[in-house]
């Protein structure tokens, strides 16, 4: 039995991004109790050469919705960064699960022999099957974001295991 790309990246994608924004809220919750500045909680990161938690999240969602997009041969949406608060990084999380909401399996027919192109016209150009362009590139980044996310907050005394990290299954 075959597994087609929807059912790999559409699914995994707003599993992991729901449980993100249930991590979000528990991010709330600690701010209040702790008393701790979420303006501070939004722009820390684990190292100096990383991106800040509010990118992390950003990005989370930007790839969920690329990867998606260009497997169904859409158009990929697009958002403003100016998240500032953990509810604008919620509200952007939902944006993104509507968007896979409204993805069907059959407009992935066919994407794994689609040829995605990263960096086109440049010197890292590098061009992939849609079956590598999922498993080899879209989803690795998308976990890295949300593991970094989850670690930035698990780091800052929000008190999440792992199975706030996976979310309902």
């Amino acid at each position: 039995m075959s597994i087609s790309l929807y059912q790999a990246s559409v699914p995994v994608f707003r599993q992991m991004l729901l449980a993100l924004s249930d991590v979000l809220g528990k991010a709330e919750a600690h701010i209040e109790v702790k008393k701790v500045d979420p303006a501070v909680l939004l722009q820390t990161r684990l190292a100096l050469d990383m991106f800040p938690l509010v990118r992390q999240v950003q990005i989370a969602c930007d790839f969920a919705n690329s990867v998606t997009a260009r497997l169904a041969s859409v158009e990929v949406p697009t958002y403003d960064d100016t998240e500032q608060t953990l509810a604008e990084l919620k509200a952007r999380i939902a944006r993104t699960v509507a968007v896979l909401d409204s993805m069907t399996e059959a407009r992935f027919a066919g994407s794994e022999s689609l040829e995605i192109v990263l960096r086109p016209g440049t010197p890292k150009e590098k061009k992939l099957s849609g079956r590598a362009y999922l498993l080899a590139y879209g989803l690795p980044q998308f976990f890295f974001h949300v593991t970094t996310a989850y670690n930035v907050l698990r780091h800052n005394g929000v008190e999440i295991g792992k199975k706030d990290y996976m979310g309902g299954y």
